[in-house]
């Protein structure tokens, strides 16, 4: 007789969706639920606490498997992605000797910036390297990309590679326009047409470029960069047909440039939605073949959240960047090297990041399995809600002319640059958060003098932002970089400022704030100096007076400000500045007797600490 199997969720009853909000609102006691675990996402929709099958039992995404229209899954039945590292060298030859050597390390994918684009430069950078394994990429002025292109493909048909090649040429008309306020040429449709007509011979070379990774490094939100880069890419189909070019051979020449941002979920989300709306979109194109309707991305790892001190995070952040992408089923993913925003990466750096992904690969095994988040119910729905929000701006950049329009008023700049002030201001509250830099910094690091650059260029001599208009230019400040300001220009100043913390009274308030100061004034990189606690204001006054204090932040509990605060402020007597940490009930009692610094969860910390940095750098 067989042994009865019994599953053991069929001892337990099913519980509704319903019954666990009950509960969950009892817990609560009488806060509201929307308020306390709903999250309201940058992108414009709510995500919920929780996600169950419910949730997606309408939705059409979870239809199709990977390798199927529309796509959302994957354009393809596995889940390998490409390697690329962009190869930094001053020589064709130099750069050839670094590619070959890069490859035989486990690259995959190469990017080569040519300045001078001729079949002997081609053939230079490309000796002895595989083409058929490997995908080659090129950059240069986009004035040389036609000569760039037939230097190509002259090389590719004398070699009998034309076949077998794999890679891009970075076409972006809109470069200028986007990086320094240039008009828009008026051109594109026929430089467009001349380069396409220029490699028709390798099916697997793509020329039309859609770099929204640049959105992302200005500090776009994730719906943005996939709204705008849905936009420009149907610029792109609806030009050329319009030109009398066919569908399928236009859109098979697109290629997707996207960034990464840290936002975990909602980027592997971004990649997937991507997709499907991409594939519609080609789809009312009439391509002859749904294959046309393949959305290439190459994805590389954020600029925008990059960091100067606390570096070795920016390996953190590009870890789980790189692994959302991955995840996603992008095509080839480019990791950042973590010195990137102070110098030249190094070959450690580069090595740093080329491992980052052979991590994911080979001891993550995160290649073996397609779109291992489909199903996901949290997943599913942030695709589905993410393409609601990226679609409703796609159609707004149509309405308004298309892309090319748009950008030449510099209304898509503007709506970026708006997305990237406010996060700079959320940096500035701390809203947002960068680990090292506006939270828990390192008080000791010094980097003024590993500091070889502190901004990038556009890669081409195109005389930077003379003569265009700046105000129709993408700003590319990084998030971090009031506050490097900041402790840049306390490492220059004369004297370090040091900040004593005068911890006294209840002990788990004293300690809870002198941590939370120390963290405040450490993002200005001001020496700290904390205590375990003091019996007597006088004995904190005097400890704080002999170690030379700048800043004399009271830490204490709400209650015993009303004592404590009056009788440290006036024994200090100017001498230094004095701090309350909190914002306890008396405040108004306190400022009226001539207290008047407070810093607790709601101060802006970024101006707060200009404010320090105005009256202690002296």
């Amino acid at each position: 007789m067989a042994e009865k199997k019994e599953k053991l969720f069929d001892q337990f009853p099913a519980v509704t969706t319903e019954e666990w909000r009950a509960k969950v609102e009892a817990d609560l006691k009488g806060v509201p639920f929307e308020k306390k675990l709903v999250w309201r996402t940058n992108e414009g929709f709510n995500v919920q606490p929780m996600y169950r099958a419910d949730d997606i039992a309408d939705l059409k995404t979870t239809e199709s498997l990977p390798g199927e229209y529309p796509f959302i899954r994957g354009i393809k039945d596995n889940n390998e992605w490409l390697t690329r590292q962009d190869i930094i060298a001053s020589t064709p030859e130099e750069a050839n000797t670094i590619a070959k050597d890069v490859v035989s390390k486990g690259v995959n994918s190469l990017g080569f910036k040519v300045s001078d684009p001729s079949a002997e430069v081609i053939a230079t950078l490309l000796k002895d390297i595989d083409i058929k394994s490997i995908e080659i990429n090129f950059t240069c002025c986009q004035s040389k990309v036609q000569a760039l292109a037939v230097a190509l493909v002259e090389y590719l048909k004398e070699n009998n590679l034309t076949e077998v090649f794999n890679g891009s040429i970075d076409f972006n008309p809109l470069k200028k326009s986007l990086r320094h306020g240039a008009p828009v040429p008026g051109n594109i449709v026929d430089q467009a047409k001349e380069i396409l007509a220029a490699v028709t011979d390798v099916p697997g070379l793509k020329v039309l470029s859609v770099n929204s990774d640049m959105f992302n490094a200005a500090g776009a939100y994730i719906y943005q960069e996939l709204g705008y880069a849905l936009a420009w890419g149907a610029q792109w189909m609806t030009a050329l047909t319009d030109a009398g070019l066919k569908a399928d051979d236009i859109a098979k020449r697109i290629k997707f440039n996207m960034g990464i941002s840290s936002n975990y979920f909602m980027e592997l989300a971004k990649f997937r939605a991507g997709r499907m709306l991409w594939a519609q979109i080609v789809k009312q194109y009439q391509p002859e073949c749904d294959c046309a309707c393949k959305m290439h991305v190459h994805a590389s790892t954020s600029l925008f959240n990059q960091t100067i001190y606390d570096a070795h995070v920016n390996l953190l952040r590009s870890q789980t960047e790189s692994m959302s992408a991955a995840l996603a089923g992008v095509d080839s993913i480019t990791t950042v090297p973590f010195d990137t925003p102070y110098k030249v990466p190094d070959a450690f750096s580069e090595r740093i990041a080329r491992n980052q992904q052979f991590l994911l690969k080979e001891e993550s095994h995160l290649d073996k399995v397609v779109d291992p988040a489909g199903g996901s119910y949290y997943v599913e729905t942030l695709t589905v809600s993410l393409a609601e929000e990226a679609w409703k701006l796609f159609l707004e950049v149509v309405e308004k002319g298309g892309f090319f329009m748009e950008v030449n008023e510099g209304n898509i700049q503007k709506a970026v640059n708006a997305s990237g002030e406010k996060r700079h201001a959320d940096m500035a509250r701390r809203k947002e958060i960068l680990l090292g830099t506006n939270q828990y910094p390192n008080f000791n690091e010094m980097a003024a003098d590993k500091i070889e650059k502190t901004n990038g260029t556009c890669g081409c001599h195109c005389g930077g932002d003379q003569g265009f208009d700046s105000e129709k230019a993408l700003s590319f400040k990084r998030q971090a970089s009031d506050f490097e300001t900041l402790r840049l220009a306390t490492e220059h100043a004369a004297n370090r400022p040091k900040v004593f913390m005068l911890t006294i009274g209840n002990l788990a308030m004293r300690l809870a704030r002198a941590q939370f100061s120390a963290n405040f004034f450490g993002c200005a990189g001001y020496e700290i100096i904390d205590n375990i606690g003091f019996e007597t204001v006088a004995d904190g006054v005097k400890a704080a007076n002999e170690a030379g204090a700048d800043v004399i932040v009271l830490c204490s509990s709400d209650d015993e400000y009303a004592q404590y605060a009056p009788e440290a402020f006036k024994l200090i007597d100017g001498q230094c500045q004095f701090v309350v940490a909190g914002a306890p009930a008396c405040t108004e009692e306190l400022k009226a007797q001539g207290i008047t610094n407070f810093i607790n969860v709601r101060s802006n910390v970024l101006d707060t600490l200009k404010a320090f940095n105005a009256s202690l750098l002296k």
